[in-house]
């Protein structure tokens, strides 16, 4: 490992230079962009380094039945390499997205997609959430082929698009159509610093549409005001708040977990809205999110029927409710050999003891581990102020990312 750590630091700034490139291409989604920009540097790299690549175009076909029209201009893509090991019989794969959510507000260094490097931290939006991830898993797989460093099992890389909204043209599509036949799984996110991710929470995203009824602004008693009857029923969600949060979830670190829900991340009024006008529509969203020992489809219709009945006990208060996305939460005891070999490589490259958490977030290793039924784990650098202000990640812990990688890759033969 000694010959790998030092190609490692010497490399830092290869590293830091490869994240920078990566941000450097605003992935914003939605709706989609610069992902033909961004897998083609992806692609290049992976076959500069020693893998064979190959960049997938989602079928236009499946794009237009898949996503809303005004996003049929945006192509998406997966990136694919391979290295294969003579002689070995297990594969492993590494899995990260591209994707970044909006920027908003004023940042440290002006441009959110700078990539400023200022104190050991480089700053810009998915330095964090999750393009350091790439860069240290292509450190990584440099220094192997560079120092003739042999992995112990093939290896495959799966550079995906849209885990930011559902992933299903992204880290699904590849584990549905791709041409991959792992053993083992690791999604780059999750886990950080001395946490090695073993599951974590799901999604369950709606939008609740109140309807009103429009009136002149002079008159509102002739009309219903669908604001109003919004802001009750959002009051009226406190109590659900309490209700779900009497379900636990203990996680192997000893952390206890509660179901939350999050309202009105997107809220509008509806068409014709104006300021003398009393607005017929109002709508907010709602994200629950799920734990791994909740029944998904349960409490879908336990939050349906809350809000259908709160509603019929608001005066005049008419919702329909549309379910925007969901993502299946997962949990895996981390008992088995790759997630103690993972702890291993983790706690030897950080000199600490090695945790197992639950995600409060949702990623794309419930794909791997729940579709396909391999241990799959979450580990990457990680950052902080994901997806806020001056996000950002820190430096040592984008080369620590890189030897734990190298390190799993040299120790564990599957």
């Amino acid at each position: 490992m000694d010959r790998l750590n030092a190609f490692i630091d010497r490399n830092a700034p290869v590293l830091l230079g490869r994240l920078k490139r990566l941000v450097g291409f605003p992935t914003v989604n939605p709706p989609g962009e610069d992902y033909e920009a961004v897998t083609g540097y992806l692609t290049r790299e992976l076959k500069r380094i020693g893998l064979t690549s190959v960049r997938m175009p989602i079928p236009g076909k499946l794009l237009r039945k898949s996503l809303p029209a005004w996003q049929h201009g945006y192509p998406r893509y997966n990136v694919l390499g391979k290295l294969r090991v003579p002689g070995a019989t297990k594969t492993i794969h590494f899995n990260a997205h591209y994707d970044v959510v909006p920027v908003s507000g004023t940042w440290r260094h002006g441009d959110p997609f700078s990539g400023a490097v200022e104190k050991g931290l480089i700053y810009g939006r998915g330095t964090a959430d999750m393009k350091g991830s790439m860069a240290s898993l292509l450190t990584a797989l440099d220094a192997l082929v560079q120092t003739r460093s042999k992995p112990l099992m093939n290896v495959e890389v799966s550079f995906t698009a849209d885990e930011e909204t559902d992933s299903f043209l992204g880290a699904r599509w590849v584990v549905d159509k791709a041409p991959i036949s792992p053993d083992y799984a690791i999604v780059m996110e999750g886990g950080e610093g001395d946490e090695v991710c073993c599951g974590h929470n799901g999604t369950l995203w709606l939008e609740v549409t109140v309807h009103g009824k429009a009136a002149h602004g002079s008159q509102p008693q002739k009309g219903v005001n669908a604001l109003e009857k919004m802001a009750s029923l959002v009051l009226e969600l406190e109590a659900y708040k309490k209700e779900i949060a009497r379900t636990t979830f203990v996680t192997p670190e000893g952390k206890t977990m509660r179901p939350t829900i999050n309202v009105g991340g997107v809220f509008a009024p509806g068409p014709g809205g104006k300021i003398n006008t009393v607005p017929a529509l109002a709508s907010f969203s709602i994200d629950r999110r799920v734990l791994a020992i909740e029944n998904h489809a349960a409490a879908e219709r336990g939050l349906r029927a809350f809000l259908s009945a709160a509603a019929r006990r608001i005066p005049g208060c008419r919702i329909t409710v549309a379910k925007v996305s969901e993502n299946f939460s997962c949990f895996t005891q981390p008992n088995h050999p790759f997630f103690k070999a993972m702890a291993s490589s983790v706690g030897s490259v950080r000199g600490r003891p090695t945790v197992f958490n639950v995600s409060t977030g949702f990623n794309d290793i419930h794909y791997f581990s729940r579709h396909l039924r391999i241990p799959t784990l979450g580990y990457g650098p990680g950052g902080e102020d994901i997806h806020a202000v001056n996000e950002r990640a820190r430096v040592g812990d984008l080369v620590s990312s890189a030897k734990i990688y190298a390190n799993l890759l040299t120790t564990f033969s599957g």
